[in-house]
């Protein structure tokens, strides 16, 4: 055998390629790898077409709990009041679609009323809250104008007991916890909910 084949042999062997193994490994791990991208990318897609959604059950939480602190704070609801109707109070028990606050000045109790658009008519899907929104010209108050219903959107407003450091109820203070629910083609029912604690005292 000739130096010159020596040596072609062993530039040969320090030539050599993958194996079929490490191919396979290599192509399992980035396989993994773009799953997690593809997973993320999901993800983000669904969080934005869920933004509008979510900043409305924001809102409308915080205004729920907002109306009831301030109807509160101005006397105008006893405190015996505040509490779902089967414990005897004047809020509505369990979801309840979004409804315009009636005489009381709140939403969620037995008196609330059909929401009205700004044009005087009544929202559609029961009076159900609604919102005007420009057309494709942009412009609002034009014969092009969308309304959006917030039918697909539930309220809950329920109270519970405040517990002492001993276990025993606190007669002078209730929690309140306000939930708005929704749902959406294509995405899971989400919810936001807020909570309060609200004194017999003011």
């Amino acid at each position: 055998m000739s130096l010159k084949h020596i040596s072609k042999t062993k530039r040969g062997a320090k030539q050599a390629g993958f194996s079929l193994i490490e191919v396979m490994i290599a192509i399992a791990v980035m396989s993994i790898g773009l799953l997690a991208v593809v997973g993320s990318i999901a993800a983000a897609v669904a969080t934005t077409q869920s933004a509008q959604e979510d900043l409305i059950a924001r809102q409308k939480a915080l205004e729920a709990l907002e109306s009831i602190y301030t109807a509160r704070n101005s006397q105008q609801i006893a405190f015996a009041s505040l509490n779902n109707t089967a414990s005897g109070g004047i809020f509505v028990g369990g979801a309840q679609p979004l409804l315009c606050a009636g005489p009381d000045g709140l939403v969620g109790t037995t008196d609330d009323v059909a929401c009205i658009t700004s044009g005087g008519t009544t929202c559609p899907n029961g009076g159900v809250e609604c919102w005007v929104l420009p057309g494709p010209d942009g412009v609002l108050g034009t014969g092009d104008d969308i309304t959006m219903s917030l039918a697909n959107f539930t309220r809950t407003v329920a109270f519970g007991q405040v517990l002492l450091a001993n276990g025993n109820p606190n007669d002078n203070m209730i929690a309140v916890t306000v939930t708005v629910s929704y749902t959406k083609d294509g995405l899971p029912p989400r919810s936001y909910s807020v909570n309060g604690l609200i004194s017999r005292y003011n």
